[in-house]
């Protein structure tokens, strides 16, 4: 089995062979930092190419760098003591593949997410007719040129 991926704008790609590890969603103050979100949404894989382009990367603590676009911006990869052990799940093409199986640091997340799946379900406020979107396709593409 082959899964592949990559960034909103399509200037990095990936992609993973065999079965990815365990899909978690993590709730500590850096994952929540670095997905802008209530919590960081991973799965553990053994080996991924990069087919085009490469992350950036920051170091979020002394053992943790977290890469990324650095044209668009997605999280990408969580990396341990100097290798990819995880990547987004949301990067993922076909991301329910891939879905969580278990919740990290739960203690550390906002006390609000326990009641997420309560909310009421509203349609968006605004009209999507005539929305273009420049994302790249979920799948891969020869090339891809971002839209500015």
């Amino acid at each position: 089995m082959a899964l592949t991926g990559g960034c909103q704008c399509g200037a990095v790609r990936f992609r993973v062979e065999g079965e990815p590890g365990r899909a978690s969603i993590c709730h500590c103050r850096m994952c929540q930092k670095a997905f802008g979100g209530f919590y960081g949404p991973y799965v553990t894989v053994t080996d991924v190419t990069w087919t085009r382009g490469a992350p950036k990367r920051f170091q979020s603590s002394n053992r943790v760098w977290r890469g990324f676009c650095e044209d668009c911006g997605t999280p990408l990869t969580f990396e341990l003591d100097g290798r990819v052990s995880d990547l987004a799940i949301g990067a993922f093409d076909a991301p329910a593949r891939v879905a969580p199986q278990v919740q990290v640091r739960h203690d550390d997340g906002q006390p609000f997410t326990d009641r997420l799946a309560d909310l009421p379900c509203v349609p968006l406020p605004y009209s999507t007719e005539g929305l273009v979107s420049h994302q790249h396709p979920d799948r891969d593409t020869e090339s891809w040129t971002p839209k500015a």
